[in-house]
């Protein structure tokens, strides 16, 4: 049923599917932990890119001093961030519930992978909450989405080649979120850096089968690094948005 609502593009019903997997099985195969990637991926994408156009269009009517449009977008932008915390508090309680195993049962030859891949969205869906909230919830996000990277790549780094398109994209991920959440973009250099140099110091090792994949992720860390890199000897202008939207992180 996920992949017919995929293929309807019906993402509310493919999330609801895939959280019944989730619920039913005690370990997802690849194919069911991308389907319920995909799922929340759709869900979630939407709503950013409307959260995203509204505060746009909320700063150039308060520029211009039009209060009584400014009342009502703000409205409006509080509907949107209803629905961007339901959604991610729901696939939160999803990972913590079903997914995400204790330290302490991990089987780490068994579920190393899987385990990376389900921390690399705890982290990611913390940090979406950190891109809309402010004060104490931010704060919260914020620490909550480092501390399941930090896991993340902890176990990434014992289990997985340096070429695997799941740490890639962890690294990648991170590195977003060093840059776009906590302002660190000396950081985020460094990690993006580190985890090129690293696929490519072997990149002889890398199957056939993820190549594809992890040459594409390579692809956008080296484009991040550009981007940043560029903009932290340019010092833009306060009033200009301090990062174009980094490249889009791994479908992984």
């Amino acid at each position: 049923m996920a992949k017919l609502a995929e293929q309807a593009e019906r993402y509310d019903e493919m999330v609801e599917n895939m959280k019944e997997v989730a619920k039913l099985k005690e370990e997802l195969n690849v194919e069911e932990r991308n389907l319920l990637s995909v799922a929340y991926k759709n869900v979630i994408g939407a709503r950013r890119a409307s959260w995203r156009i509204i505060s746009s269009i909320e700063q150039k009517e308060e520029s211009k001093g039009n209060t009584d449009h400014v009342e009502m977008i703000k409205k409006y932008r509080a509907k949107v961030e209803e629905e961007l915390t339901a959604v991610c508090n729901d696939i939160l309680s999803v990972l913590d519930n079903y997914l995400i195993v204790k330290k302490e049962d991990l089987d780490f030859a068994k579920q190393g992978e899987s385990q990376v891949f389900f921390y690399k969205m705890k982290g990611d869906y913390h940090r979406y909450l950190a891109e809309f909230t402010s004060g104490d919830k931010r704060k919260e996000a914020s620490s909550a989405a480092e501390d399941a990277y930090k896991e993340a790549t902890s176990i990434a780094q014992t289990n997985l080649a340096p070429t695997h398109p799941i740490r890639l994209g962890l690294a990648l991920n991170n590195s977003v979120f060093f840059y776009e959440i906590l302002n660190s973009p000396e950081k985020a250099c460094q990690l993006a850096k580190q985890a090129f140099d690293d696929a490519i110091a072997e990149l002889d090792t890398l199957s056939e089968e993820s190549y594809k994949d992890s040459t594409l992720i390579m692809q956008l860390l080296r484009d991040n690094l550009t981007l940043w890199t560029s903009d932290m000897q340019e010092e833009p202008a306060a009033d200009e948005p301090k990062n174009a939207e980094a490249a889009d992180e791994a479908e992984s």
